[in-house]
């Protein structure tokens, strides 16, 4: 179960620059921060742009100065250095000046800052918890949530011999299976914490980044502008998969809005459903390999040889052929100090039934044991 990160550094490197590229230079070749869809990102760009500019005004006054000094006053021409040791009105000139600039450049940053920090009034909120290596996504208000992984597509590709060409895969490394969903003209609170170590929340269009840190919760908001979709990444070394973690916010308009939260609330429902009925062998099995390909293809590979010694093979596995309860403790609870995640906390019943039952019976393996969610529910008691 979980994810490997090969050639991590590399294809973190590349996917931070791809998204850079996408989303600033390569659309008109300018090298600059994008302007954003929010009311935050726009503000923060004019002002980034303000205090670009006093700088830029600055440089080119001093280094006039500079330039025109040595040129006008060079040994060459018979100039002589002056003897002095000490100038009040010089002293004040470059102390009073520099701080009315600062002070002028302090107003509007703080203002900015402080509107950054005001989460109140918000129409909804989203609580977003980052995990080695997804992110899970809670609805507050409408009382239901879900976790956000790598699209298949880019696991496959980025596992060890998958035959297939990365660059044949559309938004590699920055597609995920569920986006966020939010609707347009709405401000959107967003709660932010880890279940493991520091992630950080970053998506370059709304404006901002939060670090979202174990036993700690930071606050943002966003009221986006126009539909669309929009892509970041964490952006904190969070570990072996930093890189394969990335974020997709999906605007819509309003009513197209409440209805997808209609689907998934019905979503929900079915599932829930699904853990008090006793499921076949063959269902259990196809929904099992979904699962696999998911949350568990990137340690175990597809064909579920593994990466000796650090993330072992299923295929004739001892766990995968020994007792059920040993096999579900390992899927449920991890195994510390592996890189071995514990999932109990987040797969339904339906999906740690089905993925165990599909990791007995596939790869070679026939325990021919069938785990059904009544098993998984007694498990957490």
């Amino acid at each position: 179960m979980g994810h490997s990160k090969t050639g991590g550094g590399i294809s973190g490197v590349l996917a931070t620059l791809a998204l850079l590229w996408s989303q600033t230079a390569g659309a008109d070749y300018a090298l600059n921060m994008t302007r954003g869809v929010t009311e935050l990102s726009r503000e923060f760009y004019d002002l980034h742009m303000l205090i670009l500019w006093i700088c830029c005004a600055i440089a080119v006054l001093v280094f006039s100065v500079m330039f025109w000094s040595i040129f006008k006053h060079r040994k060459s021409q018979g100039a002589v250095a002056a003897q002095f040791h000490h100038s009040t009105k010089a002293e004040l000139i470059w102390t009073i000046i520099p701080i009315i600039i600062l002070v002028g450049m302090a107003f509007p940053a703080t203002k900015a800052l402080v509107k950054m920090e005001s989460t109140g009034d918000a129409d909804m909120t989203v609580k977003i918890t980052g995990h080695q290596w997804k992110w899970h996504y809670e609805y507050v208000d409408a009382g239901f949530g879900f976790f956000s992984v790598l699209a298949a597509d880019s696991n496959e590709a980025r596992a060890l011999g998958s035959g297939k060409n990365p660059e044949e895969v559309e938004n590699y490394l920055l597609e995920v299976d569920r986006p966020l969903v939010l609707p347009v003209g709405k401000k959107v609170r967003f709660l932010m914490t880890a279940n493991d170590v520091i992630h950080a929340w970053w998506v370059p269009a709304l404006g901002w980044k939060r670090d979202s840190i174990p036993g700690y919760i930071n606050e943002s908001w966003a009221r986006i502008d126009e539909p669309g979709t929009y892509r970041g990444q964490c952006a904190e070394l969070c570990g072996k998969d930093h890189g394969f973690m990335p974020i997709v916010v999906k605007a819509v308009p309003e009513d197209e809005y409440y209805a997808w939260v209609e689907e998934a609330l019905v979503a929900q429902v079915d599932a829930s459903a699904g853990a008090d009925r006793e499921w076949s062998k063959d269902e259990l099995m196809t929904k099992g390999e979904q699962v696999y390909g998911t949350f568990c293809v990137a340690c175990h590979q597809p064909n579920g040889q593994g990466i000796p010694p650090a993330f072992p093979a299923l295929a004739g596995s001892v766990i995968a052929a020994g007792p059920v309860a040993e096999h579900l403790d390992r899927v449920m609870n991890g195994k510390p100090g592996t890189a071995m995640a514990a999932f109990g906390a987040q797969l339904n019943d339906v999906d740690l039934a089905a993925v165990t039952t599909y990791e007995r019976n596939a790869f070679g393996n026939n325990a021919g044991d069938v785990v059904q969610p009544a098993a998984i529910k007694a498990a957490r008691k």
